[in-house]
């Protein structure tokens, strides 16, 4: 059974400088922290930044941002971009990957954006995982695909089908979409949002999870109260699959927007070693 949920603390940026807090958790293992990026966007570093800028400052873990293949990220063996390819299945081969790549269990922990818990899921049990965390998240029974999830929404955001195994967005431009997805924050970040819009391979949407990755995890969910894309309702029902939920004053990139509450969640779990 989940936590209740609860309002986010007023997270103060100059609280315990990165030394002390590392002397707090340094009896437990090095960490390292993975954030899953949404769908329909590439570039997961520069939606990261400011969060992962913070966190460095406030804590001295360093962070990374998986690259999607069904978003066209990442390089080829000969160095080439990707194709936009594959779907569900390569992008949790990715994550996959990345966690194999640690030298420590339990070392990680791994922060899912909308699509990017989907994304978790099906990455299944890993022993590299140490907490979870969600934001305006998915956490999704074994047989649910991302367009099975979102289907009930009662004004789903708009995705056109390119004819090409791939989707997109259809009827946004930068205003209209930062309206959507980036309301509280300024016109040059919505701009530079909508510069990283991008199609993502139908795979994504379309193919039933096979894991639940999610499953005996502890985990936070943040629920984002102003969010204009995944509704609040939707939220909170995933939200009471996870250890504890919590609620924040944000739009769908709390990151973006708010980063101190996403750290302050992150040292929260790191509080629980």
């Amino acid at each position: 059974m989940s936590e209740p949920a609860r309002s986010a603390p007023r997270a103060s940026v100059a609280s315990d400088p990165p030394a002390a807090h590392l002397r707090r958790v340094m009896g437990v293992t090095r960490m390292d922290l993975i954030f899953v990026h949404g769908a329909l966007v590439r570039d997961g570093s520069w939606w990261w930044q400011r969060t992962a800028d913070l966190l460095l400052a406030r804590t001295g873990i360093r962070s990374r941002a998986l690259e999607l293949p069904s978003c066209g990220e990442g390089t080829a063996r000969d160095g080439a971009a990707h194709p936009v390819a594959s779907g569900l299945e390569a992008d949790a081969r990715a994550l996959r990957a990345e966690l194999d790549s640690l030298d420590d269990p339990g070392s990680a922990i791994v922060v899912g954006h909308s699509y990017g818990g989907t994304v978790i899921a099906e990455a299944g049990a890993h022993p590299a995982v140490r907490n979870l965390l969600y934001v305006s998240s998915y956490l999704p029974d074994i047989g649910q695909a991302q367009g099975t999830i979102m289907s009930g929404e009662s004004d789903p955001v708009t995705i056109g089908d390119n004819g090409d195994g791939t989707l997109s967005v259809a009827g946004y431009d930068a205003a209209s979409f930062g309206a959507r997805f980036l309301q509280d924050t300024d016109a040059s970040t919505q701009r530079a949002a909508w510069s990283r819009v991008t199609a993502q391979a139908l795979g994504s949407f379309v193919t039933p999870t096979t894991a639940a990755g999610w499953q005996g995890v502890d985990s936070t969910y943040l629920v984002c109260a102003d969010d204009r894309s995944t509704s609040v309702g939707l939220q909170r029902f995933h939200a009471a699959r996870a250890t504890r939920s919590v609620e924040v004053p944000t739009g769908h990139h709390p990151f973006i927007t708010r980063p101190e509450l996403v750290v302050a969640e992150i040292e929260a779990l790191l509080d629980r070693s």
